[in-house]
């Protein structure tokens, strides 16, 4: 371990999970990590004062929301790691070690738990391996970059790479939001692989549909400003394939003596409208590179100044 446990912030956001909080932190403590901030949803069962009895932080979260929870915590935070973990008693806290030395080692600037792979019978039916794939996959596609389990709760943060953030997602869209940024703003990240526990205690908070869909919506939405070559290309071709159907149709037509002038105009608007399209996303492409490439040497730049600073 090249690191001090000091050095790290453990962050829990809680809802009602008294069945499992007092567990986690016990093991955290044992583990050496004895900086635990315990962010509470406005828990009614206590969860709270079972934090506070054990030496936990605690601080109750002004907004709704896992999003509103982190946001408010980071801003709070000053030590340079952040390790992150649901208080439902999913994530193992024996994987914290693992999560951080990527961060200590200069490797990443975000690490990520994937629990896909390693489950305990029961935590994960097979709806939900659908879905976290499915969303997966197509996080995939509209960014270009496959981060293995974007919905993973349990994280791990440089507090440089978390102030560069900007995060402002209230709901379970927090995940992708932070995914979406790493790719923006060209951050390392790594994997690590990590085991999911089946859920004691309170019911999930994540409703299947409802998140689901806004989760989707967040993909989107973000994916224009990280892969818009991909976003655009697609709505193009789209528009493109449209407007020749149609032009068959009317030549087909044509050839019969019957003209559809109108639905002529269509096909030309639609072809033409896909040929731009994509050269919008053509160009919004080149300029995200030159985005990427400013980024690093600015962070090129920070490091070589803090590399002074510490040589002075």
């Amino acid at each position: 371990m090249n690191f001090s446990r000091d050095d790290v912030c453990v962050l829990i956001p809680t809802l009602n999970e008294k069945t499992t909080i007092g567990s986690i932190i016990i093991e955290l403590q044992a583990l050496g990590y004895h900086n635990i901030l315990v962010v509470d949803g406005h828990s009614t069962d206590g969860t709270p004062e079972i934090a506070r009895i054990l030496g936990a932080e605690v601080m109750t979260q002004m907004g709704r929301g896992k999003g509103a929870a982190m946001i408010e915590a980071f801003a709070r935070i000053t030590t340079p790691y952040i390790l992150m973990l649901d208080g439902d008693g999913t994530n193992p806290p024996e994987y914290a070690d693992a999560m951080i030395e990527p961060l200590a080692s200069g490797r990443a600037d975000l690490v990520i738990g994937n629990r896909l792979n390693q489950y305990e019978r029961g935590a994960l039916t097979r709806l939900n391996l659908w879905g976290n794939r499915l969303m997966n996959t197509l996080f995939k596609w509209a960014h270009g970059v496959y981060m293995t389990d974007i919905l993973s709760g349990y994280r791990a943060f440089t507090l440089v790479s978390v102030q560069q953030m900007n995060l402002t997602e209230e709901g379970f869209e927090i995940e992708t939001e932070i995914s979406s940024t790493v790719v923006h703003h060209g951050l390392k990240f790594e994997v690590v692989p990590t085991f999911y526990k089946k859920r004691s205690g309170s019911p999930t908070k994540l409703h299947p549909v409802r998140d689901g869909y806004k989760i989707l919506r967040a993909i989107n939405r973000y994916g224009k400003m990280n892969n818009p070559l991909f976003h655009f290309s697609v709505i193009g071709v789209l528009m493109g394939v449209a407007g020749f159907s149609l032009g068959l149709h009317v030549f087909d037509k044509w050839l019969t003596g019957i003209e559809h002038l109108f639905i002529g105009i269509l096909t030309m608007l639609l072809m033409v409208a896909g040929i731009l399209t994509f050269m919008i996303g053509f160009i919004s492409d080149m300029i995200l590179g030159y985005h990427h490439e400013v980024m690093r040497e600015l962070r090129d730049l920070r490091i070589n100044l803090e590399e002074r600073e510490k040589k002075s």
